[in-house]
């Protein structure tokens, strides 16, 4: 998660700066949790919404590719 939330941010023209002021933490406590890659599933959501984009937490079956 931790590459794909960098990739975004690329993608959105931000940096880990603005997020963590969209998000009320500081830029220190976001970078240890991308270091960690430890987020969980409502961080994501909230980290999604800060970056106006949309969040979908999914598993998908390895046998057949089906969403499970």
């Amino acid at each position: 998660m931790a590459e794909k939330i960098r990739i975004a941010l690329i993608k959105r023209n931000m940096n880990l700066k603005e997020l963590s002021s969209r998000l009320g933490c500081t830029s220190q406590n976001l970078s240890g949790k991308l270091k960690r890659d430890n987020f969980s599933e409502r961080e994501l959501i909230e980290i999604a919404d800060a970056m106006d984009c949309h969040f979908e937490g999914r598993f998908i079956s390895n046998d057949n590719g089906e969403e499970v």
